[in-house]
Formats: structure tokens, sequence, C-alpha cells
């Protein structure tokens, strides 16, 4: 018997974009394989007006909708549970630049667009859209604001929400709110985009946003620096601030092991030192308004006063765009080298720069008590304290018998993590993974707030139930 629901959205969206759930294929799955779900139907809306008419009719005939952009997302967030229940929506088609506005330096795309779209749109037009990181070739602004991603150029620019000025979104009602304004200033009541903004879809469906554009630097200065502690780069970073000021774009940080890893599954990589002796490393961007040359002198001062304070060992200047390139190709290639590696276990992670070093060799020591061997790989924006926490299994261990401790070992890492100040989650969100790990961090009041929030916006829990946080410890 043909599904009533699957009838009423190929009525509005046609045969080729309204499909059974089984047609969503790999998408059913989180980008690890880990959590696999099932859909009704898998849908494809072209507008805002599309994607209003499919959640109500979900609400309709009490199904439930899952919204997905590049499902590039760590945490499970964009991924339907096993019930069926759910109408899985693929944003892909609504990927338009509807307007680029250099007057007032503001982008206007649609939630679909690829990040790196969205760059290439702002340089098109002069203009800097500073929000970067390494799956910008497929995720999708959706999932940026979903999660409020952060990326590279945190220090600086901020966050995803720190980047956006109005939004267009679908509410679970099925109705759209228009708030796509550029403006800078506008204090006339609640800050509804700064809630959509790090939902996961649970609040309202974003279907597009008015962005912040930047000028473009006229040039950069890129350097690596080595340095023996952590709190020293934590000092060397208040010693940039001071010396580069707002030019600071970057501060990158890596263990010497993630570098070695590196070089180790990209034999062609070039590393800014002949040995890696010191156990830190850190990658700095400078975006400079004046000439190439100025900015290389005033990193060089900078530099030549950190090592006169002993705040780092040593350094290395980028002299061309190919140099640089190199260096930032080191960071890049992170997270590919410890794929493939082997699996290992993330924690995205915050932390007051104060806590860190701290937090570093008191968790390094209580994992080694509980599980000896497992390696520690660990890099991240110390700029603004977001580390990568990443656990590898012991020498001769398999991956799958490492993995198996996930929960154990997570305890321990997200424990003090929550001791030193910090959260457990920075960037990649809570998601469906780190659900059921909110009550040990959060307290009751906090957590009641966000379930008050979820009934009042999504009353029939139509919009990605089971994410973020669980409705059923709501007091009635």
């Amino acid at each position: 018997m043909t599904d009533p629901l699957l009838q009423a959205l190929v009525a509005v969206l046609g045969e080729r974009h309204a499909e059974p759930g089984a047609a969503a294929g790999s998408r059913l799955s989180d980008k690890h394989q880990h959590y696999h779900g099932k859909a009704r139907a898998f849908v494809r809306p072209a507008s805002t007006e599309q994607v209003a008419a499919v959640v109500r009719l979900c609400a309709e005939h009490g199904a439930c909708v899952v919204v997905q952009g590049g499902n590039t997302g760590l945490m499970a967030a964009a991924t339907p549970d096993d019930s069926g229940r759910a109408v899985l929506m693929s944003l892909e088609r609504m990927n338009a630049i509807r307007e680029v506005d250099t007057a007032n330096d503001t982008l206007t795309a649609e939630a679909g667009c690829i990040l790196r779209q969205v760059q290439l749109a702002a340089e098109g037009a002069g203009r800097l859209f500073p929000l970067s990181l390494g799956a910008e070739g497929s995720c999708t602004l959706g999932g940026n604001l979903g999660t409020n991603a952060g990326g590279t150029a945190v220090l600086r620019y901020g966050n995803t929400r720190d980047l956006t000025l109005g939004l267009e979104v679908v509410t679970a009602e099925g109705e759209i709110w228009h708030g796509l304004r550029g403006l800078r200033k506008d204090n006339t009541g609640y800050a509804l985009r700064d809630l959509y903004i790090g939902s996961e879809g649970t609040l309202g469906i974003i279907t597009a946003a008015t962005l912040k554009l930047f000028p473009l630097p006229a040039s950069r200065a890129t350097a690596y620096v080595s340095f023996n502690s952590l709190g020293d780069g934590v000092a060397l970073l208040a010693h940039a601030r001071a010396g580069l000021s707002a030019g600071l774009t970057g501060f990158e940080l890596m263990s010497a092991g993630c570098l070695a890893l590196v070089a180790e599954q990209f034999p062609g990589s070039v590393l800014p030192f002949d040995r890696l002796e010191q156990p830190w490393y850190a990658l700095l961007e400078l975006s400079y308004h004046g000439e190439h040359h100025e900015a290389l002198e005033c990193m060089e001062r900078m530099l030549e006063g950190a090592l006169a304070q002993g705040l780092i060992v040593d350094a290395s200047l980028a002299q061309s765009l190919a140099q640089s390139q190199a260096m930032w190709q080191l960071r890049e290639n992170m997270s590919e080298a410890q794929a493939r590696e082997g699996r290992n276990m993330k924690h995205d992670i915050s932390l007051p720069l104060a806590r860190m070093e701290a937090f570093v060799a008191s968790t390094a020591e209580r994992l080694q008590a509980r599980f000896p061997g497992v390696r520690h790989y660990t890099f991240g924006h110390l700029g603004d304290g977001n580390l990568h926490y990443n656990v590898a299994s012991p020498l001769g261990m398999s991956v799958a018998e490492h993995m198996a401790r996930y929960s154990a070992l997570s305890r321990v890492v997200h424990d003090n993590v929550h001791a030193h100040g910090g959260s457990i989650s920075a960037e990649h969100g809570i998601g469906l993974r780190k659900r059921d790990e909110l009550p040990r961090y959060k307290s009751s009041v906090e957590l009641n707030l966000m379930r008050r929030l979820k009934r009042a916006l999504d009353p029939l829990n139509v919009l990605n139930p089971g994410k973020v946080v669980a409705l059923e410890a709501m007091p009635e």
C-alpha cells in the first residue's frame, strides 16, 4: 500500500525529489558509520516554501523531519533514528547565493550552499567570508549554522553565530520567519537568530542566512614556532596578541606527535623544522593591511621578542605564498592523517586558557593509569581555547578493541574537562552522541530551560527529535 505521506510529498515536490526512505542510501548513516537509521521518505526541496510545506505535511501525518546538509558532522545530529518515522530532508538543491551587497558588506546564501562556494562568492566580490574549516569543500552553510561552527579564524572573526546577521527559518508549524536582515544593530526583542544558530535543527529549519563580509587582507605572514610547554604556548599567544593586535588571525596548536603523523601519512609534506625536538608547535597567521614585506617585518619583530623572552625555541617564517600554503597544509591534513592511521576517539573540548596545561598533563596521567599505552594526538585552535583531544589505541591493540572502550575513556576526559571549568563540546555540537552526557555536566536548571524551549517552539516534537536534549525527562 502506498504511504499517504509519500503521496502528498510527491504532489508537492515531484517524484524525482520525494522518494521512499531507502533511496537515501548512505545518508541514513553518520559520517563514521557508527549510527544507522531508517527513513519513511527522502525529500529534496528546492525552496523555503517547499520546506515549509514538507514540515506541515509531516506534522499532519505524525512524522518528523531530520535535516541534512553535507553529512560531515561528527555527532550524528543529521542521522535519523531506526524507528522509520522520519522524513530525511536534504537541502542540497537550495544552494543559491541570493545576494552580495558590497555596500553593506553582507552576503545572503541558502543553507544548501557548500561553505567553499560561499567563500568564493565573497572573494569574487573582493571580500572575505572568514569561516574556514577542514570540511569546507563538502560541509554546507546550514550545517555550519546548526552547530555554530568555529574553524581556524575564530580568534579574529568569531564563530558562525558572530558572522551571521539574519536568518530565514521554517518553524515546527511550517511557518516562515523572514529574518534576513543585514543590520548590525537591531534591538527589537529577543535574539531569535542566536537561538536557532547552534540548535542542530531541533528548534527550526534554517533555509538561508545573511552573513558578514570583511575586506580581503592585502597581505599575510605565516610562521611555525616550537616551544617546550603548553604554558609557554599560552604566554606566546598573549605576546602575539599584544604584538600583532587584531591582525592575529590564526593560532593553531599541534603536538609533535601530530606533525610526525602527518609527515608519515603524507610523505610529500614539508615540515617547518629539520627535527621535531620540542613537544609542542603552533602555526600563526597575521592578516595585514599593508605590503607583504611589512607583514613579514611585523611578524619577525613579534617572534624575535618571543625568542628573547624564552617563549619559543625556534621559528620558521614563510617567505612566499607557496611556503605559507605548505605550512597550512600540515594543519589541514591533520584529521585525514589520523583517519589513515586508524580511527581514534575524538574529543572536541574547550577550556579556559589558564587551565589548559594542567588539564592536558592531568588527563594524560589519568588515561595512562587506566588505559596504558594509549597515544595522544592533541591539536586545535589554542586562540579560542578549543582542543581536539584525540586518543588513539595502544600499539598492538586493534582499533575495534580500542573503540569498544569509548564510553569509559571519554568519561575520564570529559570529567576532567568539567573539573577544569571547560565544555565537552566546542564546535562539533551535541547531536545524539553526546546527548546523554549532558545531565552529568549541565545543571538541572539549564537542562529544563532547554527542554522548555524545545517544547515551546516544537510542541509536537517534529524537528530532529531525540537530538541535543532528551524530552522524556521534562517534568509535566
